[in-house]
C-alpha cells in the first residue's frame, strides 16, 4: 500500500510500526525499511524481505540527538566531533553498541550505525515512530537502492506493511558510513560526505 507523506499517513505508519511492522519510507538519502530498533522480529523481517546476510548490521535513523544513549552508551570522542560538526546530515557513525542494543541490528560486531538526518519530513516520520527507525535500504541486497515509492513497490510486492510516499530521493549517493568505535576514523563507505571534507574537519 502506497499513501502520500500527510499527517494521516504518519499516523498509520507510527501505529504499524508500534505494533511489530514494517514500512518503507524515504530517508535523507534514498528509501529505507522502517522498523522499532528493538522490535527482534520486526528486524528479522526486514532481513528475510532483502535476502540479507545476518553478518551485515542494519543502521538506524534518530529524530534528535539524546536518542543516540539509548544504543551507545559511551560515544567515542571522534563521535561526539563528527555528530558536532555534520550533524544532522547524511553521515552515519558507528559506536560501540549497549548490551542491549539486539544482535540482529548489529550482526554481532558490537557495534551499531547512527544517522541524523537533516531532512524535516524524516525527522517527523522517526519522532511519530518513538524517536528511532531502522532505515536499511529498500531493496533487494543484490538491486540498486530504489529512489522512488513506485520503485519499492516493484521490488517487494508484498511484506511491507506501508509505503510512505516521501518523492523521489533528493540526492543520488548514499550517506557516508564511518567506524569511530575507537579514537581513529575509519572509512566503511563514502557517500554524500567526502572523505576530503571529513579529513578538512578532523
Amino acid at each position: 500500500m502506497i499513501r502520500p507523506y500527510h499527517p494521516s499517513t504518519i499516523k498509520q505508519a507510527a501505529e504499524i510500526v508500534a505494533r511489530g511492522g514494517v514500512i518503507a519510507f524515504r530517508t535523507d538519502t534514498f528509501y529505507g525499511l522502517g522498523a522499532n530498533p528493538f522490535d527482534v522480529a520486526a528486524v528479522r523481517r526486514i532481513k528475510e524481505l532483502k535476502g540479507r546476510e545476518e553478518a551485515k548490521p542494519i543502521l538506524v535513523l534518530i529524530n534528535d540527538r539524546d536518542q543516540v544513549q539509548r544504543f551507545i552508551d559511551q560515544p567515542s570522542l571522534e563521535f561526539q566531533r563528527l555528530a558536532d560538526k555534520f550533524w544532522p546530515g547524511p553521515l552515519t557513525l558507528i559506536g560501540a553498541a549497549r548490551s542491549e542494543v539486539p544482535k540482529e541490528l548489529t550482526a554481532g560486531t558490537g557495534t551499531i550505525g547512527i544517522r541524523l538526518p537533516a531532512d524535516e519530513e524524516v525527522g517527523t516520520l522517526v519522532q511519530a515512530c518513538g524517536g528511532a527507525l531502522t532505515a536499511t535500504s529498500a531493496n533487494p541486497s543484490s538491486q540498486p537502492a530504489a529512489k522512488t515509492a513506485a520503485e519499492v513497490a516493484a521490488y517487494f510486492s508484498s511484506g511491507i506493511d506501508l509505503i510512505v510516499d516521501g518523492g523521489e530521493s533528493l540526492i543520488d549517493q548514499p550517506s557516508t558510513v564511518l567506524d569511530v568505535t575507537g579514537g581513529e576514523i575509519r572509512l566503511i563507505r563514502e557517500g554524500a560526505i567526502s572523505m576530503s571534507d571529513i579529513k578538512a574537519n578532523s
